[in-house]
């Protein structure tokens, strides 16, 4: 990467490592929020290059499967070209499969998140 992308990383749950220091070395400056409501909030100025998110599935949700639907349409209208990269609870593998078909998300990687795999998405996200 000749100059430096932004890599917006939303972590609303956590429990894994920060890995923003991965981030930096793969060549992106990071904004790290801790909600969906401050990455929507954040996308328009941002404009960034590459999103991390976790996958958040909940029947709770009553018109959509997760977080991420709002997510998509926010990078649809604000970043469209960001490569999407999405951390996920094997356990809701079949809910993420049903947004996969509709929507485009770079890579999926399950938790826990393997260093060595997340560097190589990026990798590939920046090239």
């Amino acid at each position: 990467m000749s100059e430096s992308q932004i890599l917006l990383s939303i972590v609303e749950l956590g429990g894994y490592p920060d890995f923003s220091p991965l981030y930096r070395r793969a060549g992106f400056e990071v904004e790290r929020v801790t909600s969906m409501r401050k990455a929507l909030s954040a996308l328009p100025s941002l404009r960034p290059a590459v999103v991390v998110s976790e996958f958040v599935y909940s029947p709770m949700y009553s018109t959509r499967v997760s977080n991420l639907e709002s997510l998509f349409a926010g990078l649809q209208r604000s970043a469209p070209e960001a490569r999407l990269i999405v951390f996920f609870d094997q356990e809701n593998v079949q809910h993420l499969d049903s947004l996969r078909s509709q929507f485009p998300i770079f890579e999926t990687l399950p938790f826990p998140v393997s260093e060595d795999a997340l560097r190589q998405a990026l990798e590939r996200a920046g090239g």
